[in-house]
């Protein structure tokens, strides 16, 4: 053949081989836009199920409704170059002015949905605005693949795997990028404008390429553009009606999607839920579904012998849904994997979360990518336009979400709904299949499954521990747990502790020291509840109105079990809970609050970083009443100090005379708090005596336990003033909603610690330094210069407790603590961490060694009679 006939063949080759690529860039742009509408959406609408099942189905449904509205245009347009192009272009368009427009306007929607909305309104909203808002792009992003299959059906033959292959590998490609790279990078609109920049590339490209290109063929269906290759011993067709084939299509797509929410569910138990999580999870998955496109591309399918295959198909998907179903079962031990030839870093913990994903995604996403492009090719066959089938799947898809992750799970469980799944693949084989022994083998094995698995759940307990209560949520599993020793411990997902029936005096300070910091607190917002302790000790002021709100409705309804736990706080008034998303609530309330204190948001969960940025603190502050008072507590043991850093800069950035204290003396879980009045600008000691000398006597003896006895043990745990904090922050990249560094940066911590925590604080307590007149201002001499004592006694205290080595006898430990402990009550009789530990000690060994127990006694009580009196005159130790 000569050189001249093979120039068009090499011109189709290479054309081919660009519209494979224009559909891998167009595939990362659109995995890209979901990710960055489903944060922008979810900062308005919430994070709670409803909303982000709404936003995921609108964005799905409008791809649905693209590819069924404009499948026959664009099978009948004579330029699906042309269309191809346009569709691009209006992506690139419309996707950046959604992109710039939504901090603008959705912050107005959370006020429009309401603080607590019934569901029905809140569905509607979450569905329609984004439904509506990113229509024009949806809708064109559903007829990109199939005007591109239309304008390559005559060079190529079977083209279609290979677009899909390319176009889903593409989504593979943006997500990991977007997600590892460019949004900790360049933030949100900057990854925006990079992928606009794909789309209108797409655009440019196809336009010049293939914007004068005519299909002659245009106005014939896809069954005459592309004949079935009928062989000469061929029987005669069986032609599949269409309401057949779109069904098969319709409940593909649900069964599919709702087994990838279902393994994703099963394996959030085991794994870090990270924003990188459910990108390697996700990832997974769509290189399965593009292998099984690859695979399945060059097979010649005849109209004749499609249902065969289908079925053959149809029956591998089954099998692999066995497969990766009965390795859910396991998805702790593919997730320890990686960590014994890798070691326990970061590395080890991102394999981990893959491998646990391949075992469960890998085969049924291959055999679902093949199972939908054959069926893709049955649906041309027939008459059927490519849009129509691509439309129809998604259509399904977009219900798979809710109807598995709202109801299923939460009422059935994981168990049922995965053989729920498999039966509903059975269903969907031919009558003819169960002819055939392989059918009955599999629903022979779905008995078997029925009767003898166990519960699809993981629950860590310790030696002599008991499951105390397990709920499948729809958005999370919690759990209560109880050791051999009766404390009761509140899971989530079984990964993360929310609080302890052990933990109810650091409870008691973290609620009470923001409220002592307030001259006269009334109403009191708790974001988070957790085990409840925190509220309920808030609300043991009968003064102070208490209001929690909590994300998971779960969590508030175990709470019981904390509250019935010796030790638990004692409210004196009913604290209301509210079942929302913190962030949304703030922004839609229209109360005020004299006091908002947000819990311990762990940082590296997904989502959790919204809550740490300069938007929300904001918001906060508008919720405010004149004089009122905001606290964030940060847990020091979840974070590194860059991460840290981020949080304070976002915190200054809104208050800017805030002050941050340490909760407790605790090493192993150091908890700092930032606080800010920012109507005032120094704190008062005198006005701080003021409000604890005006406690009732049941709450002067919950603070006395909770050891915050005076003013002293109050301001004494301030760690830096407003001065400290921004040279602290000097550096620091901003924490926003734009850019999420904390969400993207606080899980390399969970994935692996570099440090200990009291390294962590360590190094943070040598970088701040409070000073008296940054933090309570001139003129209170007095008070200032035993402030100064007390810090410098807490931070000899701190440093010597570093090398401390417990010991369960009380005169090795006396023996060990006796001289830098006084020297620490010498320093400031008013520290009493250092004073009371020598007493309890004291008396400890007052029977075995009374000589030493007088002595220390003795020693404690000459130091603490320097300190006997407050500025105000009243005593503040009782010596006897």
């Amino acid at each position: 053949m000569s050189t001249k006939a093979q120039k068009p063949v090499m011109a189709g080759q290479a054309q081919s081989g660009l519209a494979f690529l224009l559909m891998f860039a167009s595939g990362a742009g659109g995995l890209v836009w979901q990710m960055v509408w489903t944060a922008q959406f979810g900062l308005a609408l919430g994070h709670e199920i409803i909303a982000v099942l709404s936003v995921l189905a609108a964005f799905f449904g409008g791809i649905s409704a693209g590819s069924l509205l404009l499948a026959h245009r664009v099978e009948r347009s004579p330029y699906p170059g042309r269309w191809y192009a346009g569709l691009e272009a209006l992506i690139a368009v419309w996707a950046l002015l959604v992109t710039f427009a939504s901090p603008l306007v959705l912050p107005h929607l959370s006020q429009w949905i309401g603080a607590e909305p019934s569901a029905v309104w809140h569905w509607t909203l979450a569905f329609f605005i984004p439904f509506i808002a990113l229509l024009p792009a949806t809708l064109a992003m559903g007829a990109t693949l199939p005007a591109m299959e239309r304008l390559l059906r005559r060079s190529q033959t079977q083209v279609l795997g290979s677009l899909y292959a390319a176009n889903t590998l593409g989504a593979v490609a943006g997500l990991l990028l977007g997600v590892f790279y460019f949004v900790p990078h360049i933030g949100l609109l900057g990854t925006s404008m990079v992928f606009a920049a794909f789309n209108a590339t797409c655009a440019l490209l196809a336009w010049k390429i293939w914007g004068e290109q005519v299909n002659l063929d245009a106005s014939l269906p896809a069954a005459e553009t592309e004949p079935p290759q009928i062989q000469a011993n061929d029987s005669p067709l069986q032609m599949p009606s269409q309401q057949s084939v779109a069904l098969r299509l319709f409940f593909t797509g649900l069964l599919g999607i709702g087994y990838e929410v279902l393994a994703v569910r099963v394996i959030s138990q085991v794994t870090e839920n990270t924003v990188y999580t459910y990108a390697m999870l996700l990832a997974v998955f769509l290189v399965g579904t593009a292998l099984g496109a690859v695979i399945i591309k060059r097979a010649v399918v005849t109209l004749n012998d499609s249902a065969e295959r289908i079925d053959q198909a149809l029956g591998a998907l089954i099998v692999s849904i066995f497969l990766g179903g009965i390795s859910l079962w396991w998805a702790d031990h593919s997730y320890a994997l990686p960590a014994r030839w890798l070691g326990s870093d970061a590395a080890a913990a991102l394999a981990g979360e893959w491998v646990a994903g391949m075992a469960a995604m890998l085969l049924p996403a291959m055999a679902m990518g093949a199972l939908f492009t054959l069926l893709c090719r049955q649906a041309q066959q027939i008459g059927m336009p490519l849009g129509i089938a691509f439309g129809i799947n998604n259509l399904g898809s977009a219900l798979a979400p809710a109807l598995v992750g709202l109801l299923l799970i939460p009422f059935a469980g994981a168990r049922a709904v995965l053989l729920i799944l498999i039966s509903g693949y059975l269903a969907l084989r031919s009558i003819k299949s169960w002819n055939q022994p392989a059918g009955w083998v599999a629903f022979g094995s779905l008995m078997l499954m029925a009767t003898f698995a166990g519960p699809l759940r993981f629950v860590d307990l310790s030696a002599g521990g008991r499951l105390l209560s397990y709920r499948e949520g729809v958005m999370a599993t919690v759990s209560v747990v109880s050791d051999a020793d009766g404390v009761a411990r509140l899971h989530i997902n079984n990964r993360v502790q929310e609080g302890s029936s052990a933990s109810g005096q650091v409870e008691t300070r973290l609620a009470q020291m923001p409220l002592i910091l307030h001259p006269s607190p009334r109403t009191a917002l708790f974001l988070g509840y957790g085990t409840g302790y925190t509220a309920n000790a808030a609300a043991l002021d009968p003064k102070v109105k208490v209001k929690a709100v909590e994300l998971l409705p779960e969590v508030i309804e175990v709470a019981g079990i904390f509250a019935l736990k010796t030790g638990a706080p004692a409210s004196a008034s009913p604290v209301a809970t509210v079942a929302a998303d913190a962030r949304r609530y703030v922004q839609s309330t229209t109360y005020r609050y004299d006091v908002v204190v947000a819990d311990l948001f762990h940082p590296a969960r997904n989502g959790a970083g919204s809550l740490y940025t300069v938007e929300h603190f904001s918001a906060v502050r508008s919720r405010l009443e004149p004089g009122g008072l905001f606290c964030q507590w940060l847990a020091l043991h979840q974070m590194d100090i860059a991460t840290l850093r981020s949080i304070v800069a976002a915190f200054v950035k809104v208050y800017p005379n805030a002050v941050a204290v340490l909760a407790s003396n605790s090493l192993d879980t150091p908890v700092i708090g930032l606080i800010s009045r920012p109507d005032q600008p120094a704190w008062q000691v005198e006005a701080v005596h003021a409000r604890m000398t005006a406690m009732s006597p049941r709450m002067a003896s919950a603070l006395k336990r909770a050891k915050l006895d005076d003013e002293f043990a109050v301001l004494g745990s301030i760690i830096a003033g407003p001065q400290t904090l921004k040279e602290f922050v000097r550096d620091a990249i901003l924490n926003t909603d734009d850019r999420p560094v904390v969400n993207h940066r606080a899980p390399w911590v969970s994935y692996s610690p570099q440090e200990a925590p009291r390294s962590r604080l360590a190094t943070l307590m040598q970088e701040l330094a409070p000073r008296t007149n940054d933090v309570i201002g001139s003129g209170q001499s007095a008070e200032a210069l035993r402030l100064e004592a007390y810090w410098a006694a807490r931070t000899k205290y701190l440093a010597f407790g570093m090398a401390v080595r417990p010991n369960p006898d009380p005169l090795v430990m006396l023996e060990q603590l006796r001289a830098p402990l006084l020297d620490m009550v010498t320093i400031s009789p008013d520290f009493r961490p250092a004073s009371e530990p020598l007493l309890a000690l004291a008396e400890a060994v007052r029977e075995t060694d009374p000589k030493l127990s007088a002595q220390v006694k003795s020693a404690v009580q000459a130091a603490l009679s320097s300190a006997s009196f407050s500025p105000s005159g009243k005593p503040l130790v009782n010596l006897n």
